[in-house]
């Protein structure tokens, strides 16, 4: 099945064009509930437009342009025009409020911001207007939004008038296959969360790998439901699909099962992508014996581990008998591993595939560089095309993470088996999973330190049958002062993602603790599936 990388060398721009010459007139685009339909020959002509009015508003080589919308044409142009001019795209999620934004804004020496105007409630603009960003220059709203200080999306399209094919033509002549191309915001277990660099060469191998293992071809129709700013949206979704001439089919702003359901019947994609909870949600819609799904036959399901009887249900009643299992990590560009379109129903649901081409990986005992013998469990460690090239500004935390030799250290404990598949056994790290988002402990401790009541806090996941883990918080207060479960969510609400704020809080005078006085996060872990009953969601059995 793996072919030869033709895109290895190029960039963003040398291969969307490719991809319009050899199927200009294949469907690029299609927002089934926009009636939003390009070819990939009206797609290129446009994300050339748009390439022209950043040169135009004087975006140069290198710059820094954030965009922080939903799922919308407007991203996916902004996508590839940024990359076009050689300027680097900063991913920031929808979900993230004023405290988180004002981060990323700063850290990332944000110049450009283009931004929806509201979405679930949250009006964007208000949000941005709290933050403080003395570095940001241009605002462009990707509606027809009408503030001052601020481009409207047809004003900000006309700019590129300005700017003559040639002059575009001369930068993406410039651009060079190891230039970043995107930096994508992923959370860890020290704060706040790290700007990963990605380069061109990243993440198109990674894109035309993951593609490669499902077989994907120019006459294939890929639903992606699930968010652009993340990596399994924006490469493993949009970026593949224009790799490899397929469609990209988005069925909404953010997902819903329903549009989901409606989408893969109306377009007739071949192939699907989500989180575990995200294919739950699918196969357990009161509507869904309505949808025809005979089209499917692919797709990737990662971000969690998968239960053995969802997969049956996928391949069984969805007919995706070749969906794969994908395992990676932002900062790999992002898969590492992946099962094939032809593997069977045991390995995708025991493993997480073998390695993608041009990938190595050793396993390690935790805390050393010694690899372990074959057969023994250990940290993985990744090198190869997909590796970062760092943290933006971080190079303690780029050190830590990449300790030399181009080995990346992922934190995640695998077991290889004698058939060369992979198993992740657990994590040596912190980090929350909920319904494929990675959340911080420690960021979301440190914002809620800021409360006047919290004299301590410690974050810990617990298991959820339906998002994998969520967020609960032990507090200790501060003497003599008084706070309420629903009064610290309150704090939370409009300062960070829906996803971090505790779906638990438990209020404690004491942490179980070492003999040296660290705390024990697994007995808060422990604690808390007994005090909220989730042995189930643990897997524990109970008598």
């Amino acid at each position: 099945m793996t072919t030869s990388p033709w895109v290895d060398g190029l960039t963003f721009a040398q291969v969307l064009a490719a991809t319009a010459g050899r199927h200009g007139g294949n469907d690029a685009v299609v927002f089934p509930q926009l009636g939003h339909r390009r070819t990939y020959a009206e797609f290129h002509a446009e994300v050339r437009e748009v390439a022209k009015a950043l040169l135009a508003l004087g975006v140069e080589r290198g710059e820094h342009v954030a965009i922080w919308a939903t799922n919308r044409p407007q991203w996916l142009l902004v996508q590839f025009a940024v990359a076009h001019v050689g300027a680097v795209l900063v991913n920031i999620n929808p979900a993230y409020r004023a405290h988180e934004l004002e981060y990323v804004l700063n850290q990332a020496d944000i110049t450009t911001l283009i931004l929806t105007d509201r979405f679930k409630g949250t009006d964007y603009f208000a949000v941005l207007g709290a933050a403080k960003c003395p570095r940001l220059r241009r605002v462009i709203s990707i509606k027809q939004e009408q503030r001052p200080g601020l481009l409207a999306w047809d004003e900000f399209r006309a700019c590129g008038q300005r700017t003559s094919d040639a002059e575009l033509d001369r930068c993406a002549a410039e651009v060079r296959a190891d230039d970043v191309a995107n930096i994508q915001y992923t959370s860890g277990t020290t704060g706040f969360p790290k700007g990963a660099m990605l380069t061109h060469r990243n993440l198109l191998l990674n894109a035309f790998y993951v593609g490669d293992r499902m077989a994907f071809t120019d006459r294939d129709r890929l639903c992606i439901p699930v968010p652009f700013y993340h990596c399994f949206g924006c490469i493993m979704g949009t970026l593949m699909c224009a790799v490899h001439g397929a469609a990209m089919v988005v069925p909404a702003e953010s997902f819903d099962p329903l549009t989901a359901l409606q989408a893969v019947q109306a377009e007739r994609c071949t192939g699907l992508y989500g989180v575990p909870t995200m294919f739950l949600a699918e196969l357990h819609h009161p509507r869904f014996a309505e949808f025809d799904l005979r089209s499917l036959r692919t797709g990737v399901m990662a971000g969690a581990p998968c239960p053995i009887e969802l997969m049956r249900a996928v391949v069984e009643r969805m007919g995706a008998r070749e969906i794969t299992i994908a395992y990676g990590l932002t900062e790999a560009s992002p898969v590492i591993t992946q099962t094939c379109a032809t593997d069977s129903l045991e390995h995708r649901v025991g493993t997480v595939g073998r390695l993608i081409p041009g990938v190595e990986v050793k396993l390690v005992r935790p805390g050393t560089l010694e690899t372990v013998p074959r057969g023994e469990q250990g940290e993985l460690m990744v090198r190869g095309h997909g590796v970062m090239k760092g943290y933006y500004k971080k190079p303690e935390e780029t050190a830590a993470a990449m300790p030399g030799d181009g080995w990346l250290h992922t934190g995640d404990l695998a077991l290889e088996m004698p058939d060369g598949y992979y198993r992740i056994t657990g994590r040596i790290k912190d980090m929350i999973i909920r319904g494929g988002e990675n959340i911080s402990p420690r960021e979301i401790e440190e914002f809620l330190y800021t409360h006047p009541a919290v004299a301590d806090v410690q974050v810990v996941g617990l298991p959820d049958e339906r998002f994998g883990e969520e967020v609960c918080a032990w507090v200790r207060l501060k003497p003599g002062a008084a706070l309420t479960e629903e009064e610290l969510r309150a704090f939370c609400r409009g300062q960070v993602a829906h996803y971090k704020v505790p779906r638990y809080v438990v209020f404690v005078d004491e942490y179980p603790t070492t003999v040296t006085g660290k705390v024990q996060k697994y007995r808060l872990r422990e604690m808390g599936v007994a005090r909220f009953g989730l042995q189930a969601a643990a897997g524990i059995e109970t008598a």
